[in-house]
């Protein structure tokens, strides 16, 4: 089938909400936008619908996980706020209260998804902390960071015996519970124990007292610009949220909503949106312990044999690692999309031809295409900001302001900078007063830092495109300005597989460079190496070596100036650090990090030899 073809093949039915998008245009140039829509009444307490879906459907699995013999253990929603009640009414025993967080430092799992709605469900605000923060660091020194600022009086860990060291460099003088093997030489109280407590009328006090202010939850930023930031998650702007986002996506009231799904909790996109989703509307989560990665994401295909998904969230390269499994294994196929009627991904832009990928997937397997979708937002707005529902899309369109949002796009530098204001909009960061000052204009708005651009400027309803980020961009010598993120996508979209990632250089040089980060399964075809052959000779291999020149040659022959050509590039032979702070546990990209940490790869770049050019 032709592209064209594909392109006039029709859609599953699903569900979305109306788009009508209102445009002021200030005399200053500063240009507004809201949805018309009213946003409907809804909960101010996170776990307000908790006792509701345990009473209409007590018996729908909430949460489930795969036990040790790799067999699915399932908890109800019966079953779930029982279980919260209790705990929660041993965190209050504990003395715990709305001035004494959580700290959840372990992977996603059912006793971290109860501990979290316990705290939630009497206001004891909680904070779950990037496992790689204990667990890949060799010097603790984010952990010790965000433990410092949170300052909580209570740490869970799924494995005290696993996370020990940290526990020992970092606990300080917290409480710590543990749900297997006890940690050595530390006061630590077994997770079991805490949870036989019998609940009593201070339970449902606690509930009483929570206020759509009331702290909810600090998500610390990943760190992609920036030392991570601890932002405040009210219940109000979280609850608010989802509201909003239902009514965007109102199949989500369906009564088969069913997800799996690895992102994860200490993220907004994993614990907010998906997560926050499913319990908001009566949801299935089966937790996938898979990743993103050629090794993980056999784990993530294991589950989806047993799991058929009514909706699918993943971040680009998550969909790209499952094409070649779903093109060979036409059951696998066939099980993923039986139910599936929305494809959602976030956390970056997706390649085009990921996209058409799985369109031809969908139409192969069941004769319609099944809409993609994406959406813009940030662990400040809950995190969802706008959405793209629009069937037949493009990749890298990010859609229209959600109902009770109001979007300022602010002239900047040639570009508009989008800005958010609404009751999903974070009040500020824990304990930093001067960064909370710094975030918002005078008007109230949050500052995103990020620039769109329209698709059509006639028209706010054909939505908005990503078009980099503010901080990002630099100048060249010759006071040329480049859009880092649009290069960056535009490099990645004409590479067609070969990169995984890129680093853009230039700042103050006389052209723009790139350090190319290669996916490692497109250049173990190319070459006809085995997956564990050292990076450097993979990179090295002239077959490789040949296709990033292909690249770059083909940039090159598209139109535009010095801000859009590709000079010279490179690979990077060798792993990104999380220590050195160059990986977010999404697998994006801190450029600034990558850059200030090697300095010596783009001094590299500038040198009179040639590289790839």
């Amino acid at each position: 089938m032709t592209t064209l073809d594909l392109k006039q093949t029709p859609f599953r039915p699903v569900r979305f909400g109306p788009v009508s998008i209102e445009k002021i245009t200030r005399p200053d140039g500063i240009l507004l936008l809201r949805s018309t829509e009213t946003l409907a009444p809804h909960p101010m307490r996170m776990t307000e619908r908790l006792p509701h879906w345990a009473s209409t459907t007590p018996h729908r699995v909430f949460l489930g996980q795969r036990d040790s013999d790799g067999n699915w253990r399932t908890i109800s929603f019966a079953q779930t706020f029982a279980l919260v009640r209790q705990l929660a009414q041993g965190l209050l025993d504990l003395g715990l209260t709305g001035e004494t967080p959580i700290a959840i430092l372990s992977e996603n799992s059912i006793e971290h998804g109860l501990m979290a709605l316990a705290a939630l469900h009497v206001g004891i605000p909680y904070s779950a902390i990037s496992p790689a923060y204990s667990l890949r660091s060799t010097d603790f020194a984010k952990l010790r960071y965000t433990l410092e600022l949170l300052a909580p009086k209570l740490i869970f860990v799924s494995n005290g015996q696993q996370y020990e060291k940290a526990l020992k460099a970092c606990a300080g003088t917290a409480y710590v519970v543990y749900v297997l093997q006890a940690p050595d030489d530390i006061n630590a109280l077994a997770f079991d124990t805490l949870l036989d407590t019998l609940p009593t009328d201070a339970v449902e006090e606690a509930f009483a007292a929570i206020k759509p202010e009331t702290v909810a939850k600090i998500l610390f930023t990943s760190g992609t610009s920036g030392f991570p930031k601890g932002v405040i998650n009210t219940h109000g702007m979280v609850c608010t949220n989802w509201q909003q986002i239902t009514q965007t996506f109102p199949f989500l009231t369906d009564d088969d909503l069913t997800i799996i799904d690895w992102l994860p909790w200490n993220h907004t996109f994993g614990g907010n949106h998906n997560f926050g989703l499913m319990l908001f509307n009566g949801g299935s989560l089966y937790i996938d312990e898979g990743t993103p990665t050629p090794k993980g994401i056999a784990i993530t295909v294991a589950n989806l044999r047993d799991i058929a998904p009514t909706l699918y969230f993943n971040v680009p390269k998550g969909f790209e690692e499952l094409i070649p499994y779903f093109r060979r294994d036409k059951a696998l196929c066939e099980h993923f999309f039986s139910r599936l009627k929305l494809l959602f991904y976030a956390g970056a832009g997706m390649a085009q031809h990921v996209w058409d990928a799985f369109e031809e997937l969908a139409y192969e397997t069941t004769g319609e295409r099944v809409v993609i979708a994406t959406g813009l937002g940030c662990t400040e707005s809950s995190p969802s900001a706008l959405f793209a529902t629009k069937a037949g899309s493009f990749a890298g369109m990010l859609g229209v302001p959600i109902p009770g949002l109001d979007l300022k796009l602010v002239p900047n530098g040639g570009k508009l900078e989008a800005r958010y204001r609404g009751a999903n909009i974070t009040p500020g960061y824990w304990r930093q007063p001067d960064v909370t000052a710094s975030a918002f204009d005078d008007e109230g708005f949050y500052c995103t830092g990020d620039a769109l651009k329209f698709v059509d400027p006639n028209d706010p309803n054909e939505g908005v495109v990503f078009d980099g980020r503010i901080a990002e961009d630099f100048k060249l010598d010759t006071g040329t300005w480049v859009s880092v993120g649009n290069l960056r996508t535009k490099l990645i979209t004409i590479g067609n597989g070969l990169i995984q990632d890129v680093v853009i250089t230039g700042h103050d040089r006389a052209f723009v460079g790139a350090i190319v980060i290669p996916n490692i399964e497109y250049c173990c075809q190319l070459s006809g190496y085995p997956a564990n052959v050292p990076l450097p000779e993979l990179v090295a291999h002239e077959s490789v070596s040949r296709a990033l020149s292909e690249v770059l040659n083909r940039l090159k022959n598209e139109e535009g100036g010095s801000s859009t050509l590709i000079k010279k590039a490179v690979f990077a032979d060798f792993t990104l650090s999380v220590d050195g702070g160059e990986l977010t546990d999404k697998g994006s990209i801190n450029q600034r990090a990558f850059l200030a940490n090697h300095p010596e790869i783009v001094d590299e770049l500038y040198k009179t030899r040639q590289t790839h050019d």
